[in-house]
């Protein structure tokens, strides 16, 4: 499977995680000149934003890992985009990041919930 096709396989099973838990999908990969949100979601109030990881090992540590400061960055200006389009959201915002480690069919899911902030 290519880079491509997994990345989209780990949206899915991350998108259906969340979903199982009450989290409804607003939108798949939102795009912005400055980058991509994989999910955009609802959980009750409030609007997550939510970056989803995938390793198929942890050799070199863990899929959530991964979310550097940069890529956050990243993640907050396209997030701003999202709410200038959307400007009826007036509720709290949040940004987690859903780790996926493992082969397809035993992969073991991470989900952090507020993994961090948007500093104004």
């Amino acid at each position: 499977m290519n880079r491509r096709a997994s990345g989209s396989e780990a949206e899915r099973l991350a998108c259906d995680y969340l979903s199982a838990r009450g989290l409804k999908l607003l939108q798949r990969n939102f795009y912005c000149r400055g980058g991509e949100i994989d999910l955009v979601m609802r959980h009750g109030d409030s609007l997550v934003f939510v970056e989803v990881r995938y390793r198929r090992r942890s050799d070199y540590g863990r899929a959530v890992e991964t979310v550097s400061a940069q890529k956050q960055l990243r993640i907050v200006r396209c997030a701003r985009h999202y709410l200038a389009r959307h400007r009826q959201w007036n509720s709290a915002v949040r940004f987690d990041v859903v780790g996926i480690e493992g082969e397809a069919g035993r992969a073991a899911i991470l989900w952090i919930q507020d993994a961090f902030r948007c500093e104004t």
